[in-house]
């Protein structure tokens, strides 16, 4: 199965549960600013937690210089990527290419599709982890903030999170059934409601702390290290947190194909990219350099959890509420595209199996009937399992963030829509703008190189510590 058979425009099966089998049409009525919202959701999470430890790691001049760069790159990559969405012409091409790899397929082949489609869902099943891991973490901080506040802070408040991450796998579960990005603005929106809270919440503590030491904390050049190859491995890992904190090319095309036109798709998702790149980069700015500042090399690697800040412990608990609320809607955002591949995989692969295709109407006391198919209860429950059974195996935050961020960083925010682009737009080979195109990509994978060997060695070292 190529993953553009059949054009952009075939049917999609299994679109929404309240949609008859066969349904063609699709709604969609997002704009710039439901866009923005689905971006902040994905964006501003568990990675903006981890700011103020990658400042320490990084020092003041290179540690706000990264999270710019980093900026500035996810701008112009969301900015050449919106113009995959339709093909040929990225404003009124007939052929929606409603899915990365579908763009890809179309673009630049099936074999670099399947490829694509490999680091696209294994991303996103990182992604899952992380947030489930994040998820008890903030569970856990919220029971030691208020055994902290009754008993000291010396009390020995220890918490095992393997029942808490079971809880977030349980609450998962429940969401993983809301049927698509077109169902689930509502969500998005709270999600993102949730994310500016702690954001704030973690930069007004960070800058109140600031004023109470009297002092700005911290270095030119960061935390000292034993051994300049330790100071190497640390850095590596700030590098991928910070570039896990900020593509969400993973998803794009799918928030995109929830647009409403005119304007035409791709407009409507580079001011929706540009209004929520300037959001998170503020916030992540002011978090990260204000932990910094207020703990210095002592950042914890977790602003909200590692226990910088004990009082006010309500406020610490309200704030960790709201990160677990975020990583709800989080979660669901970087799992929907997954849960869409395996609907129309297994609708084209078995069109005749009622297993896959039919829908059962299901009756709630006090809810509204719900049509439930038997292929999504059983995908998404081993999906929501199997994420939380790995996050159980290995829950190390800092380490497995940098390890996704340097992962997925090159080939899927830069090659790839870098490549998308050459084809788009005609870029002849060798000239200016080829070149400078391809040094960029050159240059983000000598970097997501880095990154990704210092994660390998935290990940590894903190497994076998």
């Amino acid at each position: 199965m190529a993953f553009g058979e059949g054009g952009g425009d075939a049917t999609v099966p299994l679109i929404s549960p309240d949609r008859p089998k066969g349904h063609l049409n699709v709604v969609r009525n997002g704009n710039e600013w439901t866009a923005s919202a689905h971006v902040i959701t994905a964006v501003i999470g568990s990675g903006v937690l981890s700011l103020a430890w990658s400042m320490a790691q990084l020092g003041w001049v290179a540690g706000p210089g990264t999270m710019v760069v980093f900026a500035s790159v996810t701008a112009l990559q969301s900015t050449i990527f919106a113009d995959c969405y339709r093909s040929p012409d990225p404003e009124h091409g007939p052929h929606r290419n409603r899915t990365y790899a579908h763009a890809v397929d179309r673009n630049l082949g099936s074999t670099s599709a399947w490829v694509c489609q490999f680091l696209q869902q294994t991303a996103l099943f990182g992604y899952g982890i992380a947030y489930t891991i994040t998820a008890s973490t903030s569970f856990r901080a919220i029971l030691k903030a208020n055994c902290y506040h009754a008993r000291g802070h010396d009390a020995p408040c220890a918490y095992d999170g393997s029942y808490y991450m079971l809880m977030f796998g349980g609450m998962q579960l429940l969401l993983s059934f809301i049927p698509g990005f077109h169902d689930m603005a509502w969500l998005s929106v709270v999600a993102a409601i949730m994310s500016f809270s702690y954001a704030f919440i973690g930069l007004g503590l960070g800058l109140a702390n600031t004023i109470s030491n009297g002092v700005i904390k911290g270095s030119i050049t960061g935390v000292p290290m034993k051994t300049p190859v330790a100071k190497v491995w640390r850095v590596s890992q700030a590098i991928g947190d910070i570039a896990f904190a900020y593509p969400y090319s993973l998803i794009l095309l799918e928030i995109q194909d929830t647009l409403k036109s005119p304007p035409a798709e791709n407009k409507t998702m580079k001011k929706a990219s540009i209004i929520s790149i300037m959001v998170t980069t503020f916030f992540y700015l002011c978090c990260g350099c204000f932990g910094y500042a207020a703990f210095g090399s002592d950042a914890p690697g977790n602003l909200l959890t590692g226990f910088g800040f004990y009082e006010p412990y309500w406020l610490i608990d309200f704030a960790n509420a709201c990160i677990i609320l975020h990583l709800l809607g989080g979660y669901q955002v970087y799992s929907q595209p997954i849960y869409q591949f395996a609907d129309r995989y297994f609708a084209e692969r078995y069109p005749g199996s009622g297993f896959v295709n039919d829908f059962h109407t299901v009756k709630v006391p006090l809810l509204p009937p719900y049509r439930v198919n038997l292929l999504r209860v059983c995908f998404r429950t081993l999906y929501v399992a199997s994420t939380t059974a790995v996050a159980l195996f290995f829950p190390y935050f800092n380490e497995v963030l940098a390890l996704l961020g340097a992962l997925n960083f090159w080939p899927l925010a830069i090659y790839f829509p870098v490549e998308m682009y050459f084809i788009q737009r005609k870029v002849p080979r060798w000239s200016t703008r080829w070149v400078v195109l391809q040094g960029f990509s050159a240059v983000c994978l000598l970097v997501s190189a880095f990154a990704l060997v210092g994660s390998i060695q935290g990940v590894i070292s903190q497994k076998l510590g």
